[in-house]
């Protein structure tokens, strides 16, 4: 990996930000687009490390109730299998005699223990059925409870729901060059207040015979915005004070360059404050493209087209 030797001595240094300037990460990313750290941890018990509420708050909706599905549906196979073993003579009010009957009954008799809606028909007259049974109804309860909690907590988690253009580009600004990305909310009612950004720059500099990351705090042309109720082109003017002055497409690359974004803002929806974090590598780093307006002024008021938010032109 070639590594950048040329460093504007005008440019300072962030060393606050957390991450370390040691090493060479191979092309790697600081930060993943949708705003987790690229980062795993080793070194302890896999039980401690997995947060198992913070994958059931984040995951799909669609694997979050396969999740809730095959959570039912196996605890409750464990519990017909268990009745199973005590035997039918632990119960009373069968229909069906057959070995599958039996077992498709008691699995029924198990839903509706776990559920608590007990219909009747087949009831528990040992003790160690009955035994089994109140562990199974009190399972259900606690199960229940948690489930609640976090179908709750995936409604009601705050979240900018912003949404960034897939690339940033350095192009002609004020007689200069200017590098430049946009985002917006895209939930309709969610437009956040006092909104601030800020953008860093890590860049990997070969200094002493050693390629280390350095880090920079980029200047932007508005870092604060009082409300966000359309899309927001966050511009740093490429000046005497920036550490990209003078950089090529190859310079980048050579420089392992990467943006990594912090959004921050106060959401009225979730009267909480949120932010939202990305990043772009050299890759999505494209240069002598301008973006195209993505809105337009109606009667009735202004249209937001976030189908526009990539679209840019050649210069």
């Amino acid at each position: 990996m070639s590594v950048m030797k040329r460093l504007n001595p005008h440019s300072k240094t962030n060393e606050d930000t957390g991450f370390s300037n040691t090493g060479i990460i191979n092309g790697g990313r600081f930060i993943n687009r949708d705003g987790s750290f690229n980062l795993s941890k080793k070194g302890r018990p896999c039980w401690e490390r997995i947060s198992v509420y913070y994958n059931m708050l984040t995951i799909p909706v669609w694997q979050f109730i396969g999740v809730i599905i095959i959570f039912y549906a196996a605890i409750n196979l464990v519990y017909t299998l268990v009745y199973y073993c005590l035997g039918e003579n632990q119960f009373t009010g069968f229909i069906f005699h057959s070995r599958w009957g039996i077992f498709k009954e008691l699995f029924f008799f198990s839903t509706q223990t776990f559920t608590t809606v007990g219909y009747g028909r087949v009831n528990p007259v040992g003790s160690a059925a009955n035994f089994v049974s109140s562990l199974e109804a009190l399972n259900g309860f606690l199960s229940f409870a948690i489930a609640t909690g976090l179908i709750y907590g995936r409604f009601a988690r705050p979240q900018a729901h912003l949404v960034f253009s897939d690339y940033a580009t350095i192009t002609s600004y004020r007689d200069k060059k200017g590098l430049m990305f946009r985002f917006a909310c895209f939930k309709e009612h969610h437009a956040l207040s006092d909104v601030t950004v800020k953008v860093n720059l890590a860049m990997l500099i070969q200094q002493d015979d050693h390629a280390n990351y350095k880090y920079y705090d980029l200047t932007l042309e508005r870092s604060h915005i009082e409300n966000l109720p359309m899309n927001w082109t966050v511009v740093h003017p490429i000046d005497e004070q920036s550490p990209l002055v003078g950089f090529s497409e190859e310079d980048l690359r050579a420089a392992d360059v990467e943006l990594y974004v912090t959004v921050r803002g106060f959401n009225d929806v979730y009267s909480s404050i949120v932010q939202q974090r990305t990043s772009y590598t050299f890759q999505e780093i494209r240069m002598n493209r301008r973006f195209v307006p993505m809105y337009q002024e109606t009667e009735t008021g202004t249209i937001l087209e976030l189908h526009k938010l990539n679209k840019s032109v050649a210069l």
